[in-house]
């Protein structure tokens, strides 16, 4: 009986994708990824795939223009077969939003060094357009100035959107835009104070209504310049209490139900994706809510919300540390697990966390050279697995 659920299942899938490459095919191809019948087209084809997060890629040019070297590494991803990458599209710190505001003109010749390095090798990019939400503070405003449309913030972000994406908009090598990384994750937290920097107060603490304005004006930046590329919420996966943070100021635990209204909430409608993060040193029922059995069964639960709403799924981010409590055998084991479970679920995107970063180098990085380099090998055997899998 569960395999005859699963090649069911798999029918009405496949059925689903030849009705969408159908009515796509007669449509002049668009660049980029486009989303038809909840999932992702390609050069007017299904895919899903396996990449990296290359967080500075752009932010190493851009510190220093002689530093080529991210440059060299989208190349060997691309030699390799790695076929997208997710990355920091904006200023990471106040300082680097400077060097938008003063030099636009060097602060564009960098972005462009890295699109064209994309066109040239086939790579996908995925900026995180911001990364922090630390936009505010080049205009004298708090964190609350995302959670209103008439602020000098959303004037700024509105501005840079224009310029970023009309700038790249015909690239083919811009596969998606990204709000940010991880905002959901400081939204409506009881010890919220407990976070605040030097000089922030209450105003500073977001909440779950600003971030939700925040992601409806970002998605109408990008669509008055970019009609189909998918807009990407940039979450990670809701924290297991959640649903309690907002409506009581509790860690409670969320229920199933409780988890799928949160992740609707923050995947608002104004996006065309649902987008989280998940690492696997835990279990799911540690970290993403005590109602899931593990990792199987939560991206099960995750897909099955995606299809009821006609979304694909992007995993921005996922993997395993080392130098932790595990062994490097059991991070293998665990990574090859999450692979696995992802493609069970039919994931439709997902990036490795993280290649090329050096100030990770005893936890995170993944390099062509160190013992973490296993993992770029199994990056590019699942993307094969998910080509044949479709």
């Amino acid at each position: 009986m569960p395999a005859f659920h699963s090649i069911s299942r798999r029918l009405v899938v496949a059925l689903a994708l030849f009705a969408a490459a159908s009515a796509c095919a007669g449509e002049p191809q668009s660049p980029g990824l486009t989303v038809h019948g909840g999932r992702f087209f390609l050069n007017g084809s299904p895919f899903r795939g396996v990449g990296v997060n290359y967080f500075d890629l752009f932010g190493r040019l851009l510190a220093n223009p002689n530093n080529t070297s991210s440059l060299t590494g989208l190349e060997r991803l691309a030699s390799a077969g790695v076929p997208f990458v997710r990355f920091d599209g904006g200023g990471f710190s106040p300082q680097d939003w400077r060097r938008y505001l003063d030099r636009k003109e060097d602060y564009f010749a960098s972005f462009d060094r890295v699109v064209r390095t994309a066109e040239k090798t086939g790579v996908g990019l995925i900026p995180s357009v911001f990364w922090n939400s630390n936009l505010q503070k080049l205009v004298g405003e708090h964190r609350d100035a995302w959670g209103r449309p008439e602020s000098r913030t959303m004037a700024l972000m509105r501005q840079y959107v224009a310029d970023l994406v009309g700038r790249y908009k015909d690239s083919p090598a811009i596969w998606a835009w990204e709000l940010g990384n991880e905002w959901n994750l400081g939204a409506d937290l009881p010890n919220a104070a407990t976070f605040r920097k030097p000089g922030e107060d209450e105003r500073d603490d977001m909440t779950s209504p600003q971030m939700a304005i925040a992601i409806r004006e970002f998605a109408a930046a990008v669509r008055a310049i970019d009609k189909h590329r998918p807009i990407i919420s940039g979450h990670s996966h809701p924290r297991s209490s959640s649903w309690h943070n907002t409506a009581e100021k509790s860690w409670k635990p969320d229920n199933r139900e409780q988890w799928k209204q949160i992740l609707l909430r923050d995947n608002t409608t104004a996006l065309d994706t649902i987008g989280i993060h998940i690492y696997a040193d835990k279990d799911a029922s540690e970290v993403c809510g005590n109602w899931t059995t593990g990792w199987s069964d939560y991206l099960g639960s995750l897909r099955a919300l995606a299809d009821e709403k006609k979304l694909p799924v992007f995993i921005g981010e996922f993997g395993l540390a080392d130098g932790g409590k595990h062994t490097r055998e059991q991070v293998r084991n665990r990574f090859e697990e999450i692979l696995t479970a992802m493609n069970g679920a039919r994931v439709d995107l997902a990036a490795v966390w993280v290649f090329d970063l050096p100030g990770q180098d005893k936890s995170w990085n993944i390099t062509f050279e160190n013992e973490r380099a296993y993992m770029l090998d199994l990056v590019v055997a699942a993307n094969k697995r998910w080509k044949t899998d479709r």
